[in-house]
């Protein structure tokens, strides 16, 4: 009995976070990086002190929403690579996949990437310090990606990392860039980037008993 009271407990909690997460994921997408805590408790209808006890403070509520959309574009572009159709193709796709998601919704691309300009309480939460560990995880995820589809040779491992965060890097500073000035059209900036990748892409042969690239 008590396990199963437990259990209903657990399951209870989990239910409410993701709640609240729901909550702070349309007060985010409203006031982008202005997103504050007194905003996120309203929208759920509960005070402020509720919502630190299931976050602790508003690091560990980014820290959860960074999770719930870095697994979601996560899962967008093993999609895109796993897209049945010639390696330049998945490139294109792999990098059209970032730009759309965050096309999307800016907003909650700015309230993770960006600090927060808003002069309340909040004033010391530093975006940049908090949305470094993302882009790691995303740099890290993409290098096993790399790893298992790709024959790179000696030192294969320590390049698909180089190569998994440069390109991160590379796809986060263009996108941030480009989402700010528009300059061009998303398909051409896809273009434009997969030409810079494709030297190496192109010569490199798919991992023994991988599923390929």
């Amino acid at each position: 009995m008590q396990t199963s009271q437990r259990l209903d407990q657990q399951q209870a909690a989990e239910n409410r976070r993701r709640e609240l997460l729901e909550a702070a994921d349309r007060v985010v997408l409203r006031d982008g990086p202005e997103a504050s805590m007194n905003a996120i408790a309203a929208e759920a209808g509960i005070t402020k002190p509720i919502l630190y006890r299931h976050f602790g403070d508003k690091s560990g509520l980014y820290r959860a929403l960074a999770k719930r959309h870095t697994d979601a574009l996560l899962d967008t572009l093993r999609a895109a690579l796993d897209t049945p159709a010639a390696r330049r193709e998945r490139v294109e796709a792999t990098l059209d996949a970032y730009l759309a998601a965050i096309e999307a919704r800016p907003q909650v691309y700015r309230f993770l990437m960006h600090p927060t300009e808003a002069a309340d309480a909040e004033k010391d939460f530093d975006t940049r310090r908090h949305s470094a560990p993302l882009l790691r995880r995303l740099g890290e995820e993409l290098a096993k990606i790399i790893a298992e589809r790709l024959d790179l040779g000696p030192n294969s491992e320590e390049l698909a990392r180089v190569w998994g965060h440069g390109i991160v890097g590379m796809m986060h500073a263009a996108g941030d860039w480009w989402l700010g000035e528009r300059p061009c059209e998303r398909s051409q900036l896809v273009a434009h980037l997969a030409d810079l990748l494709w030297g190496r892409l192109a010569a490199a042969g798919d991992a023994p008993g991988g599923p390929g690239f």
